[in-house]
């Protein structure tokens, strides 16, 4: 569909590569949500280019349980820090990844 347009959002895809932005915002996640996760797997993700990449993540943290996670990355001559922005709780294997 959109993909590589710029601002664009990408068609859902595997989670190559994700899973080590997932680890990293680990942390920032638990405080957010004020849960301790012991499982966070990425399942499928989604990304639009912008000043840096934002990315919609379809997460598993364990059961039935499911999660997507709105991160930002910054561009590289701008640091190239992760943000975690936004958690939607409580979503299920089928739950659409959509922007929010």
């Amino acid at each position: 569909m959109a993909d590589g347009l710029l601002g664009a959002w990408s068609d859902p895809r595997e989670p190559d590569g994700v899973q080590e932005i997932c680890d990293q915002v680990k942390p920032h996640l638990e405080q957010k949500t004020n849960k301790i996760y012991m499982e966070i797997r990425a399942v499928e993700f989604r990304s639009q280019i912008v000043a840096g990449t934002n990315f919609l993540i379809k997460v598993h943290v364990g059961g039935e349980k499911y999660i997507h996670l709105f991160v930002f990355r910054a561009l590289p001559s701008n640091g190239g820090g992760i943000e975690l922005r936004k958690v939607l709780e409580d979503q299920t294997k089928e739950e659409p990844l959509v922007p929010f």
